[in-house]
């Protein structure tokens, strides 16, 4: 092996990923081996080190690979590039600075029992993390007709729909503490305005059967729905799935 070269062994070690991930990166296009040595092995030089770095950033960053081989087909000069990344990693940073914060005022005010404000539960996140999983599942046109909408709203607009669901589940995990049944008056009247909540992020389309049944199957699989639910008690996620099903058997 050269000087200031680095077999995939040493450089999945080095970045932390597996030998495995660099070569799919290679078949992609991504990041080809400055070199094959008769052995077979593949070699990177010190571009393929800076390359690399700015695979890994990206996907942190939340690109899918598609879309990273296209800045990468760029053009920029490493310097500018190295730039570049260098102020998306400040965003990022003041970004989780900004969850960190959210977070600690949440933990907060719910330990002193004081009311919550959307605008701080949600300062720092970002829905289109999930551009690559909405697109997956329910296609191109549906992230991006949501996406248009989305950034159509008032900062104002946005904080009262933030908060409507928060105090939907709130309503859930007290009717659950109550002993109230899923099929009950009550909790029926707190769907209806959960399918009404749904209703207006669709956008006038409608929301039909399976599909709001799936999405109270999707709140107890995903443990990322779930807690916006078991927050208020474990199982409340459980709850609303069942209290939704009964409200599409006997109303869609």
């Amino acid at each position: 092996m050269r000087t200031g070269e680095w077999s995939i062994q040493d450089l999945a070690k080095a970045a932390g990923t597996t030998s495995r991930t660099l070569r799919h990166y290679g078949q992609l296009g991504l990041l080809p081996p400055s070199r094959i040595g008769a052995n077979g092995y593949r070699y990177y030089d010190q571009a393929s080190l800076v390359r690399l770095q700015r695979i890994l950033l990206l996907r942190e960053l939340g690109l899918g690979l598609p879309v990273i081989a296209e800045v990468l087909a760029g053009g920029q000069d490493t310097a500018a590039a190295l730039r570049t990344h260098l102020g998306l990693l400040r965003q990022e940073q003041d970004r989780i600075r900004r969850q960190i914060e959210s977070v600690q005022t949440t933990l907060h005010k719910t330990e002193r029992g004081e009311q919550l404000v959307a605008a701080e539960v949600f300062d720092g996140f970002d829905h289109t993390k999930y551009k690559d999983e909405v697109i997956e599942r329910w296609g191109k046109d549906a992230y991006e007709s949501g996406d248009r909408w989305w950034r159509s709203m008032s900062d104002a607009d946005k904080k009262a729909f933030q908060q409507t669901h928060l105090d939907i589940a709130a309503d859930y995990g007290r009717a659950r503490a109550d002993g109230l049944a899923p099929d009950a008056e009550q909790v029926q009247a707190i769907v209806q305005r959960h399918y009404d909540w749904i209703g207006i992020g669709w956008q006038g389309r409608p929301v039909v059967k399976e599909a709001f049944v799936n999405l109270g199957e999707m709140y107890v699989a995903d443990p990322r729905f779930a807690q916006n639910y078991d927050v208020h008690g474990a199982g409340t996620a459980e709850f609303v799935r069942d209290a939704m099903k009964v409200y599409a058997a006997q109303r869609l």
